[in-house]
């Protein structure tokens, strides 16, 4: 049998209560402090931690707070009892909450400092996420006297039937994992698809890849396609790649003189150029007696798929200029054309090389 309430159990109810409330103030404040010092240190290890205490210990104050306002207060063993296990869930709540944020930080920082696991993906921490928040929940509710077992059955019994029905999405997780965990895609490469799209990869998450094409347009694909289609990733095994332009000069061209000039300019490019390779050997192969020049291939280096757009552009500007300026002529192609006139074709060779570009006129040869 319970005593009855007085004024002195109220008074030292709310006394508890509210040294709980501040303590938990307190705390939330000296831990905001604490964040800021550690926010300024090299280890990322600091700030996480303290943002997980952040969560936990100023609600904890206020769980214990209660407690002692529980226990002040003349309550029945069978109140007293709902109370405590009331705050025993709330704690668990709050510790689950900061479980989760601690692991999946710690997932993410292991992610960015290791580009082989999964960059920027998000698919590993949503996975850790549910993980934990569906454990503790299991917890709570054994806390509270709820028996998880036919829970447990009946999510077994259902399962089947969830699978079924999510088919889908359950194809584009696995194969999102199955795409980060063969290590063929990571959030930042630039891939090509045999579809036809391409760009960097920003994003894999639990059902879809996220590609940022170089028009700043996003491009979402599903796992399941990305993981079935051919592919061509430009940054792996490396993101050093060789550029292959194509050029051409004249047959009274000194081939010996035009490879020693478009050397000297592939090694003016890659010194000058933001992107390109300076300890790249400068390469020029002939291949190609054509029908009105002869070939050759330009072998440039970059150091990563979006920089060879801009060095092709500064190296053909700059060899363009050098040719000029040696008089290494680069001729166009030459056509002929037959033109019928009564019942005898006529056949009139028609060349257009850089002396003859301002006349477009066709001059009959008799």
């Amino acid at each position: 049998m319970t005593r009855g309430l007085d004024l002195h159990d109220l008074i030292i109810a709310g006394v508890a209560l509210l040294a709980g409330l501040l303590a938990g103030l307190l705390l939330r404040i000296l831990l905001r402090w604490l964040g800021e010092r550690a926010s300024r240190t090299r280890w990322s290890g600091d700030d996480l931690l303290v943002d997980a205490l952040r969560t936990l210990v100023p609600w904890a104050a206020v769980a214990a707070g209660a407690a002692v306002a529980a226990e002040a207060l003349p309550l029945t063993a069978r109140t007293g009892r709902n109370v405590n296990m009331a705050l025993t869930a709330f704690v668990i709540v709050a510790a689950t909450l900061t479980a989760a944020r601690i692991v999946t930080g710690l997932v993410r920082a292991v992610a960015q400092s290791r580009a082989a696991v999964a960059g920027s993906a998000t698919i590993f921490v949503n996975i850790t996420r549910v993980v934990v928040l569906a454990m503790g929940f299991l917890i709570v509710l054994q806390t509270l006297g709820i028996s998880i077992a036919p829970l447990l059955t009946a999510l077994g019994v259902g399962g089947l039937a969830v699978a079924l029905a999510l088919q889908d999405t359950l194809a584009n997780l696995f194969a999102g994992v199955h795409i980060l965990a063969s290590k063929t895609v990571q959030p930042g490469d630039y891939i090509r698809l045999s579809s036809g799209e391409e760009g960097y990869v920003v994003d894999i998450n639990w059902r879809n890849t996220v590609v940022r094409q170089l028009s700043n347009n996003l491009v979402i694909i599903p796992n399941t396609q990305l993981s079935g289609t051919n592919m061509t990733n430009f940054s792996r095994p490396e993101q050093e790649m060789t550029l292959l332009v194509q050029a051409g000069v004249g047959y009274d061209s000194d081939l010996e003189h035009v490879e020693r000039v478009t050397i000297e300019v592939v090694a003016e490019v890659m010194k000058d150029v933001e992107g390109a390779m300076p300890e790249h050997e400068p390469a020029v192969r002939f291949h190609t007696f054509g029908d009105s020049r002869i070939s050759f291939t330009v072998i440039l280096g970059v150091g990563e798929f979006s920089d060879q757009y801009r060095i092709k552009h500064e190296f053909i500007k700059r060899l363009h200029r050098r040719f000029h300026e040696e008089g290494i002529r680069i001729p166009a192609p030459t056509r002929t054309v037959a033109l019928a006139q009564g019942s005898a074709p006529v056949v009139i060779p028609h060349q257009r090389d850089a002396s003859q570009a301002a006349d477009s006129s066709i001059t009959p040869v008799i």
